[in-house]
This record gives C-alpha cells, sequence and structure tokens, in this order.
C-alpha cells in the first residue's frame, strides 16, 4: 500500500462510519423480492376472488351480503400480505444485520420507523374512511401513493435507493386514477413487480459480495 492511498481510504472509512451511524444500511434486498411475491400472489387470490362474485353476480345480480363479504375479504387479504411481507422483511433484514455485526434496532431505525408509519398510518386510515361508504374507486391509488410518500420519506434514513422506488410508487397510483376498474393490475405491478425489480437490484448492488455496502 502506498503512502499516498492511505489519506483517501482513510477518508473513505470515516465516510463509511458516518454514513452507518447516520443511515439505517441494514435493509436487504431479499425483502423488496419476498415483498412482490407475496404481493403477486395475494393479487392472484384476489383476482379468483373478484371473478367468482362477478359470476354470481351475472346470474343473479346484485347482493348487498356478497359485496359486503368481498370488500371485508379482501381487507383481510390485504392484511395477511402485508404481514407476511413484514414478516419476510424482519428476518432478512435481522440476517444482514448479524451478518455484518450490525443493530438491528437503533436510533437510526426508530427514526426511519416513524417517518414511514406517518403517511402509512395517515393513508389506511383515509382508506379505511373511504371504505365504509363502499367507494373503492381510489382504493389502490391512495395505497400506491401513500405507500410511495412512506418511501420517499424515509428515504434519508436509509439506502438512497428507496426514494426512487418511491417516486415510482407515486406516479403509478397518480397513474391509476385514470384507469378505474383496473386497480388489481396497478396494485400487483406496483407492490409486486416494482418490488421485485428493486429487491434484485439492491441484492445486486449490496449483497452479491459478503461486507457491508452504502
Amino acid at each position: 500500500m502506498s503512502l499516498e492511498s492511505q489519506p483517501l481510504e482513510t477518508l473513505q472509512d470515516i465516510r463509511r462510519i458516518m454514513q452507518r451511524s447516520s443511515r439505517f444500511i441494514s435493509l436487504s434486498g431479499l425483502s423488496g423480492i419476498a415483498a412482490g411475491a407475496w404481493a403477486l400472489i395475494g393479487a392472484f387470490i384476489a383476482y379468483d376472488w373478484i371473478d367468482e362474485y362477478y359470476q354470481q353476480y351475472n346470474k343473479s345480480g346484485y347482493s348487498g351480503a356478497a359485496f359486503q363479504h368481498l370488500k371485508w375479504s379482501l381487507v383481510f387479504l390485504a392484511g395477511a400480505v402485508l404481514a407476511a411481507a413484514l414478516a419476510s422483511a424482519f428476518f432478512f433484514t435481522w440476517r444482514r444485520a448479524s451478518q455484518n455485526n450490525l443493530p438491528v434496532w437503533d436510533h437510526t431505525a426508530k427514526k426511519l420507523t416513524i417517518n414511514m408509519l406517518i403517511p402509512l398510518v395517515t393513508g389506511g386510515l383515509l382508506i379505511l374512511a373511504i371504505l365504509r361508504y363502499n367507494d373503492w374507486s381510489y382504493v389502490v391509488s391512495l395505497c400506491l401513493i401513500f405507500y410511495g410518500l412512506a418511501l420517499v420519506n424515509g428515504s434519508k434514513y436509509t439506502l438512497s435507493d428507496i426514494r426512487y422506488l418511491g417516486l415510482l410508487q407515486i406516479a403509478l397510483g397518480l397513474i391509476s386514477t385514470q384507469f378505474i376498474g383496473y386497480g388489481l393490475y396497478f396494485w400487483a405491478f406496483g407492490f409486486g413487480v416494482l418490488h421485485m425489480i428493486y429487491g434484485f437490484v439492491m441484492w445486486w448492488k449490496n449483497e452479491r459480495h459478503p461486507g457491508v455496502h452504502v
């Protein structure tokens, strides 16, 4: 190692230490891939339920009880998908943090969680309020938009690539407002396909080789 290269390497080490203290870098790309897979599975199940409902609708006409059953079945399905995605995210994040001897829950992780929860909780309460009036028109759009806002809001405390995923989710949510009736496809693309693409990119950049990368 030449003497000339030592100051540069020292500065790089200092930069990495500062980034680790101010950003949560244990997020795993595998978490995004897993979340996308769960979302696609949920979308396929939802498609079958919706198709079955409309087949019955074409035979017997509108049924308030059947519609309410479909509505709350989809809500609980979305909750199950969210729970599975969070469980996967925790597992892969914990594994990566353990491999790199980093804490899973520190001050930065708390700030990341709080900043993401503010838009998520706000959007969730708004969607539940809308569902009380049996208005499904913009539910998917609001899911994508508020989730995107949560990612953008939390991106300053973690990997910067999260911000770009958030912006894509917001854009997709806004576009979906112009295609009412195709919400499930937008939901599958946003939460499924985009998550898997993001997860693979993050894995390729940061986890393909051992060690911590930021």
